[in-house]
């Protein structure tokens, strides 16, 4: 089970460089590593036809993103990562009870 390395993530932004779709841009909504593909926002709209069901009473043609081949898409814009605000104290060990002062008598 080795794992696919990809060179974008979900949330980055990027430009489709190749194929039907070149120059548009998107944010990745998600990467499927085995496939090799991406759905990338705005970026190859398909429509699925549903059928009638108790959410829709009288069926639906509902419009969403198709995949696109990973090596179409060029890296725009990583994500930005929130900063980690939680460190430990310094001088202190973790999971050690602080010790008073004046010992066993």
């Amino acid at each position: 089970m080795n794992r696919m390395n990809c060179h974008v993530k979900k949330g980055d932004q990027v430009e489709v460089i190749s194929g039907n779709f070149r120059g548009s841009s998107g944010r990745i909504l998600a990467v499927l590593p085995r496939k090799q593909r991406v759905l990338v926002e705005g970026v190859r709209i398909i429509k699925k036809h549903l059928r009638k069901s108790q959410d829709n009473p009288s069926g639906k043609i509902a419009e969403r993103e198709g995949p696109i081949h990973i090596s179409n898409v060029k890296l725009i814009e990583r994500e930005k990562k929130a900063a980690k605000s939680a460190k430990p104290e310094k001088g202190k060990k973790r999971g050690q009870p602080e010790r008073s002062e004046g010992g066993p008598k």
